[in-house]
């Protein structure tokens, strides 16, 4: 199965890129836990500031189990974009199977009041080849 490198959405004027990539040393394939770091980039490509509120995702493992995780902010910030600005951050996700899918989207607030849900695309947690022949 080709896998994309990264998933990228334009919602409303704000881009999302994200990728993902395992983490090996947090991982414990023995024992089921598979843990895979992801990077998110959001860039504010409007003329007005937008602030995002909250979040939401859909995390699908390998299995076909369903997780989703609603919450405020992300990474314990809700981040305020200029226009022409950009956030970028860092997380994790455990799955209970070698590989899975995420996606999801945030909710965004202009400086009118007024909101909209930024799509966050499907990516793929999953290890490279070499990883897979290391462990």
């Amino acid at each position: 199965m080709s896998m994309p490198e990264m998933s990228e959405v334009v919602t409303e004027q704000v881009r999302i890129g994200a990728t993902a990539f395992f983490l090996p040393d947090e991982s414990k394939p023995d024992e089921a836990r598979w843990v895979f770091g992801y990077r998110i980039v959001i860039v504010n490509e409007g003329p007005t500031t937008i602030k995002l509120l909250s979040r939401h995702w859909l995390i699908i493992d390998g299995d076909g189990k369903r997780e989703e995780v609603r919450g405020p902010g992300v990474v314990g910030e809700t981040p305020e974009l200029d226009p022409g600005k950009g956030f970028k951050y860092t997380s994790y996700c455990p799955l209970e199977t070698p590989w899975g899918t995420m996606e999801g989207e945030y909710e965004m607030e202009r400086a009118d009041g007024s909101r909209f849900t930024a799509r966050v695309g499907r990516f793929y947690l999953a290890m490279a080849r070499r990883e897979q022949a290391e462990l």
